[in-house]
């Protein structure tokens, strides 16, 4: 994870919508990003990820960021940050800054428990997540996905 948010240049799409802290809400929000990245023409293996992600990040919101009566936003932004990587970047914003995700990925599920993998996921799926407060109380959880554009060689890090 980082800790400090990457900053896109010049986004060539984006795509926010707010919806209800509820289960419901947290499903639309993944069949939303399916479809909104379909009409982007991103590859299938790319929207499967992110589907993921999605479906990941808005059950925390729903779960763990929910305030009665108050919604979470879904952002989804495609750009460039260079000439042979495009960037996905997925955050979803709720309304609990005081409860902030585990930066940890070492931290110890039980075998047989039905939860506290979604973030272990994240990890596995996004090049890199990150939190970010989001005034006056909440705060966004991001991920963003790597695609490199075809015809050119994937970026080495330095």
């Amino acid at each position: 994870m980082n800790a400090t948010t990457p900053q896109l240049r010049s986004p060539l799409r984006t795509f926010a919508q707010q919806l209800s802290s509820t289960r419901r809400g947290a499903r639309l929000a993944r069949l939303l990003t399916y479809e909104q990245l379909r009409s982007w023409e991103v590859s299938a293996t790319v929207t499967e990820r992110a589907e993921q992600i999605v479906a990941e990040l808005a059950a925390n919101a729903v779960l763990h960021g929910r305030v009665q009566g108050r919604d979470f936003r879904l952002t989804l932004t495609l750009g460039h940050p260079s000439a042979d990587v495009v960037v996905l970047r997925i955050a979803v914003t709720d309304a609990r800054g005081d409860q902030l995700p585990a930066t940890s990925t070492d931290f110890e599920t039980p075998p047989d428990a039905e939860t506290g993998r979604g973030l272990l996921l994240v990890t596995a799926l996004a090049n890199r997540w990150g939190t970010e407060p989001y005034p006056p109380g909440g705060k966004t959880v991001w991920a963003e996905v790597d695609i490199t554009v075809p015809g050119r060689p994937p970026a080495t890090e330095p």
